[in-house]
């Protein structure tokens, strides 16, 4: 018998990813809050989607998931979210929210550490564990000073191309500008002169960084999923290649495609990190191999299970149990490790097979179709009616459409 609720936040691909692992692993129904009807939950058989506008404002947010406690007293609710910006919403607001749900995120100083990549890469030079070169630039403090008048005379001293991003996704979650990408490709200084403008002039109150390019394609990425629970122990550990990433702007840089593979370096380097800052919950670090010195370079970790979360699961490590065995349950496990091989996509096969360059790989990715490795998050035999069906595939094929408009061709540099 399940004795508690998922109640998540968010209705994209990773949250019912992750609900599909709670149903897989205890048969469980699960609540969805989301501000709009979203496809990845059309018509579930055990998700029930709740959609309430506005939550993207704390106080609406807080207030929905008190209503939602209110009308199933007496039940354990697990709240869950894979959204930076629900993250901190959460955390700020537990006081209250903890009088009815069980919030397994970290404390709200921790949160300040590890969200920031400028104190992530300070932890991480701490740890002698590898970062990019970054030029951070406070645009607050750029527009107090004189705004777009100063831009030309920043010093950036790396070579471009560059990588420019917030140093806090929930921060740029509540801003829009022209040519607004979750993260952007900065081919010339020009290009970059521009961006810290719109920035600017969109009252960007945050810090904008600025990376040197670690070279290589997006088959040189690679994502890591840990938890580290409520005793201070690290009880799941996944690590997995990264194939192919999203090109739309709002998504630019989620991985689209995942091979698993165990990165012993990494985590060692990750577990390293979390038990340095006292971290409690699922933890996502994006790095990248580099060639020039044959190490993981370190991007950033996020405070939440990653948008691509399922490739944990299907290679063998529910992240539900974890979880649910140290949240509900306060039991302590064997940590555990995702160790099977399996192709994670939620683009077409063959579409994927276009961006890869490397014969030796794509050979290898042949041999794991060929068993039936592959896995999609949302083609689920148990949640399968027809209209969801139709929904998932029309979703999948409309990839094709997508990479023609942002990505047409593969590049050694992956944009």
């Amino acid at each position: 018998m399940v004795d508690f609720l998922p109640v998540a936040v968010g209705g994209d691909i990773g949250v019912y990813a992750l609900l599909r692992a709670f149903h897989e692993q205890y048969g469980s129904r699960s609540l969805v809050l989301s501000s709009v009807a979203t496809r990845a939950m059309t018509d579930s058989t055990f998700v029930t989607n709740v959609v309430t506008p506005g939550i993207d404002e704390p106080e609406k947010l807080v207030a929905a998931l008190e209503k939602v406690a209110a009308e199933h007293p007496g039940v354990q609710l697990l709240l869950l979210t894979n959204a930076d910006w629900y993250v901190r919403a959460i955390i700020e607001h537990r006081e209250r929210l903890e009088k009815h749900y069980l919030i397994p995120f970290c404390t709200l100083d921790v949160l300040d550490v590890v969200s920031s990549k400028e104190a992530f890469a300070e932890v991480c030079d701490e740890l002698d564990i590898p970062t990019p070169r970054t030029v951070a630039v406070d645009v607050a403090d750029l527009t107090a000073r004189g705004g777009r008048s100063l831009v030309a005379g920043l010093d950036v001293d790396l070579e471009f191309p560059v990588v420019a991003k917030p140093s806090s996704s929930a921060e740029y979650h509540y801003i829009s500008f022209p040519g607004k990408k979750k993260i952007h490709h900065v081919e010339t200084r020009a290009e970059l002169d521009e961006l810290l403008g719109h920035l600017v002039d969109a009252g960007y109150t945050g810090t904008f960084l600025v990376q040197e390019f670690i070279p290589g394609d997006e088959t040189q990425m690679r994502s890591l999923t840990a938890y580290r629970d409520s005793h201070g122990e690290i009880t799941l550990l996944a690590t997995g290649r990264v194939l192919l990433e999203e090109h739309t702007p709002g998504t630019l840089g989620i991985p689209a495609a995942i091979l698993t593979e165990p990165y012993e370096d990494a985590m060692e380097a990750a577990s390293r990190f979390l038990d340095r800052v006292g971290y409690l919950g699922f933890a996502n670090f994006d790095y990248k191999w580099d060639p020039r010195t044959g190490r993981h370079v370190y991007f950033e970790m996020n405070p939440r299970i990653g948008r691509n979360n399922y490739y944990v699961t299907a290679a063998g490590a529910n992240p539900a149990r974890v979880l649910v065995e140290d949240q509900v349950h306060g039991n302590r496990i064997e940590p555990v490790r995702a160790t099977g091989e399996v192709l994670y996509t939620v683009v077409p096969v063959k579409l994927l097979m276009r961006y890869i360059l490397e014969p030796g790989l794509k050979s290898r990715l042949k041999g794991v179709v060929k068993r039936k490795g592959v896995v999609h998050p949302l083609r689920y035999r148990a949640d399968g009616g027809l209209k969801r069906r139709l929904v998932i595939e029309l979703m999948t094929a409309n990839f094709w459409r997508k990479y023609k408009q942002y990505y047409p061709e593969a590049t050694e540099t992956g944009y």
